[in-house]
This record gives structure tokens, C-alpha cells and sequence, in this order.
């Protein structure tokens, strides 16, 4: 059990550092500090916008309509917030 466990948070933990680039570098990007032209700039946000648009999806679905306010990424960030405390309060300190 523990190690399902211990899967389960490093899952979340790398989920939740995921979010966290992908907010930092839209801020970078909606700041003009990055470039989308640059070749390895678009890779990075091609590829953190594939793998989060499945999660992100599935959330504004049940969101209302913002205009160009995204909260997805919060809700997610929230949403990961609470499932690992409660799996660290139920299941206690995986080491």
C-alpha cells in the first residue's frame, strides 16, 4: 500500500511543477520576454499545451465563460492541493 502511495504523490508533485511551468512561462510569453518564434520556446509550449490540454479540458467544461480569463490552471493547481492532503492525512508520511 505504501508504495502506491508514494507513486500516487510523486505523480501529483510532478503534475503540480507541470502547472507551475506552464503558468510561468505563459506569463513570460504574454510579457513578451519569450518568443514563440524561437524554435525551442515553441517546442516547450507545444508540449506543456499537449499534455495538460486533456486535463484542462475536462475542467472548463464545467466552468463558466470567462473571456480570456483562464482559471483552469488554478482550479487544477487547487485540485492537486487537496487530493494530496488528503492523501497525506489518511495515509500518513510515505518515506
Amino acid at each position: 500500500m505504501g508504495t502506491l502511495v508514494f507513486a500516487a504523490q510523486l505523480i501529483l508533485n510532478v503534475v503540480y511543477f507541470v502547472v507551475i511551468a506552464h503558468i510561468i512561462m505563459s506569463w513570460l510569453i504574454n510579457f513578451q520576454v519569450l518568443n514563440l518564434r524561437q524554435p525551442l520556446v515553441y517546442q516547450l509550449w507545444d508540449g506543456l499545451n499537449r499534455l495538460l490540454d486533456p486535463i484542462y479540458s475536462r475542467v472548463r467544461r464545467f466552468m463558466p465563460d470567462t473571456g480570456t480569463l483562464d482559471l483552469a490552471p488554478l482550479v487544477v493547481l487547487i485540485a492537486i492541493i487537496i487530493i494530496r492532503t488528503a492523501i497525506a492525512r489518511n495515509f500518513g508520511p510515505v518515506y
